[in-house]
């Protein structure tokens, strides 16, 4: 579990693992990475939970590298990353051990997310592409969003309560087989936030294992709690990573064509911003994000790798 200024939501979310775990005969670790909150997140835990591992980073190292670093720390055959805004509820973690332990070409595996008011919450994704980008700015009826187009599995593969094979969930509960991480390597830390776990399970399916999203194990997802708190930078941060990935894996005719959606976007959002008579600041501080990922996706900008 990597924190990041989120000292009540890590407490919680470690209580709520040690309920999952108790009783499941799971011989495990839980190691938590602290990047630098300036919350006291780091000595709370070390009050409340003695026996976790703790590594508290003198600087915010990104969410990549800090996982890293709990990756490279841990020892067992099945590692979790699990945000600290979230509630693994019964014998989620359970359940997605015997995901892995029942089927030899399962890479990795994530649970059904919940809101926290019960709500649905989708965690199963088709790798992003063009239509997605431009969803992302211009969304249309209901239905588009939450269809193929928009990178959507159907629900009703969750209804139905099986495991079926995706692209990839959200970061936010995932596990890997030990032998996958020591095939495919480590998360690239070229991500500061966010894609991360998308390039991760693309790295997997190329190496030949499937991801699985497991909906009968159930996770309460209180999402975004710690990007919220700097949401320009977090917005800058997100478009960075995505021309990272989109760099990664497509060539120049995909990457001009979304740098062109992308910036067309941005305008669109420029427009929004302006007439929906923000605080000055605000405004500002919106229209300032906009421009850095604007110059990103520049022609003249250099590919993010």
């Amino acid at each position: 579990m990597v924190s990041y200024n989120t000292r009540d939501l890590t407490l919680a979310a470690l209580a709520a693992v040690r309920r999952s775990l108790a009783g499941s005969g799971l011989t495990h670790e839980v190691i938590v990475v602290d990047n630098a909150s300036p919350d006291g997140s780091a000595e709370a835990v070390r009050r409340a939970w003695p026996d976790i591992t703790l590594i508290a980073n003198a600087e915010n190292r990104g969410f990549a590298a800090a996982t890293n670093q709990g990756l490279v720390a841990s020892a067992g055959r099945y590692v979790v990353l699990l945000n600290p805004d979230t509630e693994v509820l019964a014998e989620a973690l359970d359940q997605l051990v015997r995901l892995l332990e029942s089927r030899p070409d399962a890479g990795a595996c994530a649970p059904g997310l919940l809101y926290a008011d019960g709500r649905f919450q989708h965690n199963a994704f088709r790798f992003p592409g063009l239509a997605q980008t431009f969803l992302d700015f211009f969304p249309l009826h209901w239905r588009i969003q939450e269809s193929r187009l928009n990178g959507r599995y159907p629900r009703r593969l969750y209804a139905r309560g099986e495991p079926f094979a995706i692209d990839h969930p959200l970061g936010a509960c995932l596990m890997v087989r030990r032998a996958v991480i020591e095939q495919v390597g480590l998360l690239d830390e070229g991500y500061f936030m966010y894609v991360e776990e998308i390039d991760w399970c693309r790295r997997m399916k190329a190496a030949g294992w499937r991801v699985y999203c497991v909906p009968q194990a159930r996770v309460i997802h209180h999402a975004g709690q710690s990007t919220r708190q700097f949401r320009e930078a977090m917005f800058v941060a997100l478009w960075r990573s995505r021309l990272r990935y989109f760099d990664r894996y497509h060539g120049p005719v995909f990457r001009r064509v979304v740098r062109l959606v992308i910036r067309l976007g941005l305008g669109q959002a420029t427009r929004r911003a302006l007439r929906d008579g923000l605080p000055d600041e605000e405004l500002a501080r919106r229209l300032a994000a906009y421009d850095q990922v604007r110059a990103l996706c520049s022609p003249l900008a250099r590919p993010a790798l």
